[in-house]
């Protein structure tokens, strides 16, 4: 079966427009929140706290028992056919505007492996607009969802400052061949840089995909065949910027209590109240990164 693809200029409004939609509908439910910036180890990190995430874990928990969201998905909250292989839906509890899943249309599990097809439909997407790609790679590297999706915020992530707050550090990079480190930041990592636009999708993702492969192997995370398939043998969180990627072994969902995802290590972390807010304040943003990465 033949889906239409992605036509370029078509994505962004087809975002606007189904946002728009999708809040008048109901469908989408964005969680409020209240921001600050928090300086750290030459981040200028952004903390946003819920107002309320109440309503998130009682559709989390109903979620969970009503199976998968994604499979099938609500039409409400479509945006796009990106590919034959994958579909592009809003975030339905988003706590940053515009937030863009990108879903396989059938069902694979997301501890498998990233492959070409899903760094096309991820770099497509991110041609269309400023943005920051990322993935979760397994529950304890903040996915809530068993079914295979990445996600896309749109870059800035506030006005003024870098557009990315960990982007400046990139720059201390140290790369031997493809892949290397980025000395100022604190945490276990790998970092390839790559200029995601140089060449034509297709060809992007088919490098990307080789140097996702290359950072997991360095980190040693394995790729673990079961029923014919590739999974990854650990945690790990994927950050695709604009200025290559960045993965980071994981150890822990949560410290102090406070979930960890891709973003935080990118810069922006999201606390449910007051007393994780303190507990951020207290610890320091690096040290939270620390300890959720895996131990070196």
């Amino acid at each position: 079966m033949h889906h239409p693809h992605l036509q370029p200029g078509t994505l962004w409004p087809a975002i606007v427009q189904r946002t728009a939609h999708a809040l008048r509908s109901g469908a989408l439910c964005p969680i409020e929140t209240v921001q600050a910036a928090i300086k750290d180890g030459g981040v200028r990190f952004l903390v946003r706290q819920v107002s309320s995430l109440a309503h998130k874990d009682k559709a989390r928990r109903a979620g969970s028992a009503g199976g998968n969201p994604f499979l099938p998905y609500d039409p409400e909250l479509f945006v796009a056919d990106i590919s034959d292989t994958h579909v592009a839906l809003l975030n339905k509890f988003n706590v940053i505007e515009h937030h863009l899943l990108i879903v396989t249309r059938l069902f694979e599990p997301q501890e498998s492996l990233l492959t070409v097809a899903d760094f096309a439909a991820l770099l497509a997407c991110m041609a269309e607009f400023g943005s920051l790609g990322f993935y979760n790679g397994g529950a304890a590297a903040g996915a809530s969802q068993a079914h295979k999706h990445l996600q896309i915020v749109p870059l800035p992530f506030a006005e003024g400052g870098p557009a990315l707050p960990i982007g400046p550090l990139l720059e201390s990079a140290q790369i031997a061949g493809a892949i290397g480190t980025v000395p100022d930041l604190p945490f276990a990592h790998m970092f390839a840089p790559l200029d995601l636009f140089a060449a034509p999708v297709h060809e992007m993702a088919c490098t990307a995909c080789e140097r996702y492969r290359a950072l997991l192997a360095a980190v040693g995370v394995r790729a673990v065949d079961v029923d014919g398939g590739l999974r990854q043998s650990a945690p790990y969180n994927l950050l695709v910027m604009p200025a290559g990627l960045l993965l980071v072994p994981r150890s822990r969902e949560c410290v102090e209590g406070i979930s960890v995802n891709a973003l935080a290590f990118a810069g922006s972390l999201f606390v449910r109240d007051e007393a994780q807010m303190r507990a951020i304040e207290g610890l320091g943003p690096m040290n939270l990164l620390r300890r959720a990465a895996a131990a070196p």
